[in-house]
């Protein structure tokens, strides 16, 4: 009988139910938040569902987090910045930069919308965060979850990589909400309702020329940035040649899903409740919401300035599109002016800023590393 009662009581103490904490239990609800906005309101779930899910699993699970758990090796990855890269790549080789070629004064708005990053590293100075954290940090006020990883790895801000990751990978996939009032709240609806030209045709020259300029400039100024920049324009040069139709479904499609996997259950599964649940991280969530609303409304009031120097030609909405969440931030600026007016699509003129805003992020990215001196 004593065996019967001690093998029942060894079961009980395995259980993950005598070790859950108050934290673990709000980490959970957070978790199955995501999932609901994921599954439910369809807010990004290829981003949300593998982070929640991740999430889930370490605050019930922690050890697969430890050295030897399933998951500490896929963060090891993060770590070394090998996902972020293949992430840039298969960007590249789903996303058309044609609309940005055809409209070079994209890379303004693209520009413009980059204010959220130096607005967050200011701010992080300000609450306390010594100048590589800051750095790592700002990136999320461009809401680009790759490059938050990898400048945040190469800055040595490992500690700090989990909450930057969910922050920048979170603001990614809740654009829907977080941009939209912003947007309204700055425009008016003559403005929203704005029809702009139909971009010109961008001959197979130029689409080819592109990728291959862009690496050869950009990497000779800021080395830094091959990592990538260079992969993101590898993957489009695959999609552009048109000789590789193999290596550009594989890029696009099988691999870049992979990879996704990887990452968000990697990214998820750092928010255990005794690393999530602190001052520390409550201030970047903060801080990186703040920020990637300043970006935002800097690239919509540069798309006014821009509107009213064309004689009303430019539509401002496409200026919020010049953050680097690719493509969410265009079909937001997309869905805000066809409720304006129904006929109006700015799909493709939005794709210009974005491409330009996930090339600024990268490029903001290699600046702070020439600025500490990391290669």
């Amino acid at each position: 009988m004593s065996y019967i009662s001690e093998t029942l009581s060894n079961l009980l103490q395995q259980t993950a139910f005598l070790n859950l904490s108050v934290g673990n239990l709000v980490m959970i609800l957070v978790a199955c938040g995501f999932l609901y906005l994921a599954i439910a309101k369809g807010y990004e779930p290829l981003l949300l569902v593998p982070i929640a899910f991740g999430m889930l699993l370490v605050n019930i699970y922690p050890p697969i987090m430890d050295e030897g758990g399933l998951l500490h090796y896929f963060y090891l990855l993060d770590e070394w910045a090998i996902l972020p890269s293949l992430i840039f790549m298969g960007v590249g080789a789903l996303t058309d930069f044609g609309p940005l070629i055809a409209n070079p004064k994209s890379f303004l708005l693209g520009a413009a919308a980059q204010f959220g990053i130096y607005a967050a590293y200011i701010g992080a100075m300000l609450l306390g965060f010594d100048d590589r954290a800051a750095a790592a940090i700002s990136i999320i006020g461009g809401a680009d979850g790759p490059t938050s990883i990898f400048l945040a790895s190469k800055l040595g801000q490992v500690a700090l990589m989990g909450p930057i990751a969910v922050a920048a990978y979170s603001y990614m996939a809740l654009v829907p909400i977080i941009q939209p009032p912003i947007m309204k709240a700055l425009t008016t609806k003559e403005e929203r309702m704005i029809k702009m030209d139909q971009l010109r045709h961008v001959s197979k020259v130029e689409r080819i020329c592109f990728p291959i300029v862009v690496t050869m400039v950009v990497c000779s100024i800021l080395p830094s940035t091959a990592p990538l920049v260079g992969m993101l324009m590898l993957g489009n040069l695959f999609r552009e040649s048109g000789v590789v139709r193999q290596l550009t479904e594989t890029a696009s499609n099988a691999l870049m899903y992979i990879v996704v996997i990887l990452l968000g259950t990697s990214v998820g599964a750092t928010t255990s409740a005794e690393a999530f649940l602190n001052w520390s991280t409550i201030k970047i969530v903060i801080l990186g919401l703040v920020a990637f609303s300043f970006g935002t409304a800097a690239g919509v009031l540069f798309g006014k300035i821009m509107c009213k120097f064309s004689g009303g030609k430019v539509n401002p909405l496409i200026g919020s599109a010049g953050v680097s969440a690719v493509p969410m931030a265009a079909r937001v600026s997309q869905k805000v002016g066809a409720e304006a007016d129904p006929t109006n699509f700015l799909l493709m003129h939005a794709m210009g800023p974005n491409v330009a805003g996930v090339i600024g992020t990268a490029v903001a990215a290699g600046t702070f590393m020439a600025i500490f001196g990391v290669r």
